[in-house]
């Protein structure tokens, strides 16, 4: 059976080939796009809340007529020429690059379906109709399999092969690019202390890969120790390289700002931390005014005094904006190609210059980036923001990959941390996409040691039973560390990055943070040292020919572990207060290693001193035959270094079984599993009595993201009637007397809507008091966008027998009947609060009506219901 004819985007420089013909209402919809600003106007704390934006939206007749594509903002032009822009069959070619193209709202492209006249497009911070893309794939499977004959089977086999291929796509292209960054990074980090004579493009490593060379010249050398003498000569360039690429990478960052006007009541979007909370939009502002309010009026009157408000995509390691898109909300430019590049350039450049920051973190933003971009090769995945999400899922996890060399490691990291909901399909496409991802890092070596990464350890010896005590302290202080990070984090964001030169300047406090850096870290042999290196010269054990024996982490006998100890000690107070600063800085950067290196250096300290005891008193009978074993004893300093590493992560990020899988891949030794899994579950239960929100619920809630946790679920001893506001007409539709409604009136409603930040908000639509349907926002904006002379419009907002028996073909535009919910989801006014959870978190509304023995009552708001559990949450912690 053939099927509803479908239509493609087109370019956006033929948008004005489908504009309507000149007609005496151009100069009022040109003054209504004016009021709005246009798309490539800066937007301002006066800019509407919904934007034009580069969306268009498929609409089928009822009598599957093409009805060509429309952009908001702009009347319906079902010409003839329309048809030879559009095929139906793109070829491979197009696809491609449109896929490459960077688009302006990667997250809003046109959403088809089956249905007729179902359409739906999201605009920036809203959430994903989980029901409406269910419904629309269901609808669009019983099409393909509608075919019976040999190519219809063709098309379905093709249609279920296109997830496999999509993921193993990712994967590969994920590994591809952690490959380039590696290397690069590797590479011109060794910049800042010489460079290779025979071949410039290699780092010190490659240079000499048997030792010190006479092919790596350091600058003083090259200068011939000039001006300042040898020393303060590498000193001083060292310092300008750190500055340099450091103010590189900050302002390729910069170039991805995008600002927010304030009546989104949303605070600075980006990981800096010194982020007002958002004030939430009076829903009581409007309770006492009566009748109906002019739109033009009340924008004159109502001004917001809040500035825009600024956040950069490229900024910070992305992961919390990465977990809170993949759970449907709406965040655009965050995983577009522009993204995607800077975000890579600047990370290589940001990781080279030596600050104490981390490229794993930015490799979960990445490679979702990489996930989004190859979901526009399928229309499948493109026009559909739930199937989408399966796939940012497993790119995600893909990036774990990549940072750790782990694939089981990653795939739980999708199911534990990013993922909101996690089907067995998609587990299992999660699962390929990480082999794959492997598998191409493996093959393409990056550091040249056939390991996926760099601090991948071996430990041989197994561990004894009286350091259980030592790896149960290690637990403890990682778990304490890591929520004393989070609160230092946030006082110092909320301190320093107050200051309104560091406020208004980001330039200048990444200028002071790499000053500072580069004056600490230089005459440290440790904290000079890559992250990643210094990682596995704290983990890597003394007979392991990895590690760097120049550094003396060894001791030949009882009487050198002090002296290390020291060094040590010194080495965690400078990365301690290096790794607190230097988070939040507009740079792409990740606390993953960052974190674990601090820790590291912790749990290195406590392996010296228990094997410092054990020396000392050998005759212990608890020791047994361990001091008798090697010189140093069958203390493992670098196991506890490991184990304090995952420990302090798993106090920053609150991972818990993703982290013990971790660092089982990292180790391959089943002997340390246990105690990795022990020192674990202690770090999390201390960080979580200490400090309840890890580092990504922190900077979701300080950027009031409506980002509803399904995996924390509170304590409810209410109704659902404690966060329904009253009734206000104009937050309703009444057909009462006439189901024919003004559209300048329903425009009014829907600016109110508008004005209280409810873009993705509806109308409910009553008769008596009675619920007979709901409108969406964005639906009911569409709707009236596209009236010929919406002043002097009447919309019909409830099905009449009598007119659709007498319907045309060509339906009336003022018909709005296709675009009510006609079963808008109700709940009554008494349920518990245990089920409107239930209901937000596990169905993906978007809001619910609320009844009260069977008539309307009100309708609460997913972002309402957010914001009260985070009230609630906030009482239960300060008691």
């Amino acid at each position: 059976m053939p099927g509803t004819p479908s239509y493609d985007a087109i370019p956006t420089s033929q948008d004005s080939q489908l504009s309507a013909p000149p007609s005496p209402t151009n100069q009022r919809h040109h003054a209504r796009r004016t009021r709005r600003n246009s798309a490539s106007e800066a937007p301002d704390e006066h800019t509407s809340l919904l934007r034009p934006s580069r969306s268009r939206v498929r609409i089928h007749s009822p009598l599957d007529t093409p009805r060509g594509h429309l952009s908001r903002n702009q009347s319906f032009a079902g010409t003839p020429h329309g048809a030879r822009y559009h095929n139906r069959h793109e070829s491979w070619g197009q696809r491609l690059i449109q896929a490459l193209a960077d688009r302006q709202d990667p997250m809003s492209e046109s959403k088809g379906s089956i249905l007729p006249d179902d359409r739906i497009w999201y605009d920036q911070f809203t959430s994903t109709d989980w029901v409406h893309d269910s419904i629309a794939d269901a609808y669009r499977v019983k099409q393909l399999r509608s075919r019976k004959d040999f190519w219809g089977r063709v098309i379905v086999l093709f249609d279920a092969a296109q997830g496999w291929v999509l993921s193993g796509l990712v994967g590969v292209l994920v590994a591809l690019l952690a490959y380039c960054v590696d290397v690069a990074e590797t590479t011109i980090f060794d910049y800042k202390d010489g460079y290779c004579a025979k071949a410039w493009y290699l780092r010190e490593k490659r240079c000499c890969p048997h030792g010190p060379c006479t092919d790596w010249r350091s600058w003083s050398e090259v200068l011939g120790g000039h001006p300042f003498g040898d020393l303060w000569t590498e000193f001083g360039i060292y310092i300008i390289a750190v500055l340099v690429l450091s103010v590189l990478a900050c302002l390729l960052t910069l170039t991805t700002k995008t600002v927010v006007p304030s009546a989104y009541r949303m605070s600075t979007l980006d990981e800096n931390l010194a982020a007002d909370y958002s004030q939430s939009p009076d829903e009581n502002e409007h309770d006492d005014s009566e009748g109906s309010v002019s739109p033009r009026g009340s924008r004159r009157q109502h001004v917001d005094p809040s500035p825009p408000m600024v956040y950069y995509s490229a900024a910070g390691s992305g992961v919390a904006e990465v977990r809170v898109i993949i759970s449907g909300f709406v965040l655009h430019g965050f995983l577009g190609a522009k993204t995607l590049i800077i975000k890579s350039v600047g990370l290589i450049l940001s990781v080279a210059s030596g600050l104490s920051l981390g490229k794993e973190g930015p490799y979960v933003h990445i490679a979702t980036c990489i996930g989004n971009i190859c979901c526009r090769l399928f229309a499948k995945y493109d026009r559909n923001d739930g199937k989408r999400r399966e796939v940012l899922s497993a790119a995600a996890a893909a990036g774990v990959v990549v940072a750790f060399g782990a694939p089981l490691g990653g795939v739980l990291f999708g199911l534990e941390e990013v993922a909101y909901y996690f089907s067995s399909k998609t587990l299992f496409r999660t699962f390929f996409c990480c082999i794959v991802a492997a598998l191409s890092l493996k093959f393409l070596n990056p550091y040249g040691t056939h390991k996926i990464v760099m601090f991948e350890v071996r430990y041989k010896i197994d561990w004894e039973w009286f350091e259980l005590v030592g790896f149960i302290l290690v637990g403890v202080l990682g778990g304490a560390f890591g929520a004393l990070f989070i609160k230092a984090s946030r006082r110092w964001a909320l301190s320093f990055r107050k200051i309104p030169a560091i406020k208004q300047y980001p330039l200048l406090e990444v200028v002071l943070v790499a000053l500072v850096t580069g004056l600490m870290s230089y005459w440290n042999t440790l904290t000079k040292l890559p992250v990643a290196k210094l990682l596995l010269n704290l983990a890597a054990p003394c007979e392991d020919d990895s590690k760097d024996d120049s550094l003396g982490l060894c001791p030949a006998n009882i009487d050198e572990i002090p002296g290390i100890i020291r060094t040590l000690l010194v080495a965690f107070v400078i990365k301690g207060f290096l790794t607190t600063i230097t988070f939040g800085i507009k740079v792409p950067a990740g606390i993953y290693v960052p974190s674990m290196v601090v820790g590291g250096l912790m749990g290195r300290i406590i392996g010296h001193l228990v094997q410092w005891i054990v020396l000392r008193f050998p005759h212990w009978g608890i020791w047994g035959t361990c001091p008798l074993l090697q010189e140093s004893t069958c203390v493992q300093p670098g196991v506890y270094g490991l184990i304090a590493a995952g420990s302090t992560m798993c106090g920053v990020t609150r991972l818990s079984v993703t982290l013990a899988v971790i660092l089982f891949e990292l180790t391959g030794s089943l002997d340390y599993v246990l105690p990795f899994s022990l020192a674990i579950l202690v770090a999390k239960w201390t960080a979580d009595a200490l400090e309840p929100l890890s580092i990504y619920d922190l900077l979701t809630n300080m950027n009031a993201y409506p980002y509803l946790d399904n995996k924390h679920k509170p304590m409810f001893t209410s109704d659902l009637a404690d966060i329904v506001p009253r009734v206000r007409r104009e937050r309703v539709i009444d057909i009462t007397n006439s189901p024919l409604v003004p559209a300048t009136e329903l425009r009014t409603k829907l600016e109110l809507l508008h004005r209280a930040g409810e873009l993705d908000g509806g109308l409910p639509i009553l008769r008596d008091g009675v619920l007979v349907g709901l409108i969406p926002a964005p639906d009911l904006e569409y709707a009236l966008d596209n009236l010929e002379d919406e002043s002097n419009s009447l919309c019909l907002m409830a099905h009449v027998p009598n007119i659709d028996e007498d319907e045309s073909p060509e339906r009336d535009p003022t018909d709005f009947t296709p675009y009510i919910d006609p079963a808008p989801v109700a709940l009554d006014i008494k349920s518990p609060m245990d089920l409107v959870y239930e209901c937000f978190a596990k169905l993906g509304l978007r809001y619910i009506c609320v009844l009260k023995d069977g008539r309307y009552a009100g309708m609460t708001h997913k972002k309402r219901f957010v914001k009260y559990m985070r009230e609630l949450e906030e009482k239960e912690h300060e008691l």
